[in-house]
């Protein structure tokens, strides 16, 4: 089993649990899903959504996971069999630059979602109910809905049903299959960052990961966007002023983006292995 390497060794922290799974489970649900988005406020790359599967016969979860955000890379790295071993069905799904620009970064995670959730569906069948961080449903169909641009998508077809979804604030930090589902989407995003890296190597994504760093700012001065690059967002600003990074990074996700016809979709990586 890997080791408990996180950050901030000298405070104790709790582990998740399937205590939320388990009570979804009773209620009546066969197959309850974690999920949980990384690479929301990165300036470049996908943005990506894990997914993790849990039935009924879903035993503890491997020993040392946690939030990604608390683990290690090394850590993180050493659960991923442990994780995907432990799932009944699990998957990574993302929505690339110019679907960001295109739809905005709110569809794009709905986007992400459900492309990790059409993948989970070939294993093991539709999911009844997803356990997702946070307070805000951004799964479920909105209003304005994406989907007529995705209906050729080879991954996502236009019948994949509606799950419940049910939101639970700190999610990563008490459900075991929301923190398997944050392990699983932050390697893959980082590994992907690391390759798209070597094609651009000025703006040191196999460090920073697409954030807002200084070498990433400094590299967006000397030689502007790529295709890689969220177009739609206020690039130079952030590049010209970066103390305003944060701030500017939290704002966008309200922020309405436009179609950047300049902007390339990022090749869709199908990343889902079942048990």
């Amino acid at each position: 089993m890997p080791a408990r390497a996180t950050r901030g060794a000298g405070k104790a922290r709790r582990s998740p649990t399937l205590r939320q799974e388990r009570s979804l489970l009773a209620g009546g649900a066969r197959l309850v899903a974690g999920m949980d988005e990384v690479g929301r406020g990165s300036l470049a790359g996908p943005v990506s959504v894990g997914v993790v599967v849990v039935d009924a016969a879903t035993r503890t979860a491997p020993q040392g996971l946690a939030d990604s955000k608390l683990l290690t890379p090394a850590a993180r790295t050493a659960l991923v069999p442990h994780v995907q071993r432990w799932a009944v069905a699990w998957a990574v799904g993302h929505a690339g630059p110019a679907e960001i620009d295109a739809h905005g970064i709110v569809a794009a995670l709905r986007l992400a979602g459900r492309r990790a959730l059409a993948q989970v569906r070939r294993a093991c069948g539709d999911v009844d109910v997803v356990l997702l961080d946070g307070s805000h449903d951004w799964l479920s169909r909105g209003d304005i809905d994406l989907f007529e641009a995705a209906a050729s998508d080879p991954v996502l077809g236009p019948d994949v049903p509606e799950p419940a979804v049910r939101t639970l604030v700190k999610a990563d930090l008490q459900c075991s299959s929301v923190a398997g589902a944050s392990v699983l989407a932050k390697v893959e995003r980082d590994e992907l960052l690391v390759r798209l890296a070597r094609q651009y190597p000025v703006y040191a994504w196999d460090q920073n990961k697409g954030y807002s760093a200084p070498a990433h700012l400094e590299a967006l001065r000397r030689h502007g966007a790529t295709p890689q690059h969220r177009r739609s967002w206020n690039l130079r600003a952030l590049a010209d002023d970066p103390s305003a990074g944060e701030g500017a990074a939290a704002s966008l996700d309200a922020a309405s983006a436009l179609a950047a016809g300049e902007a390339t979709t990022l090749v869709a990586l199908d990343g889902m292995m079942a048990r």
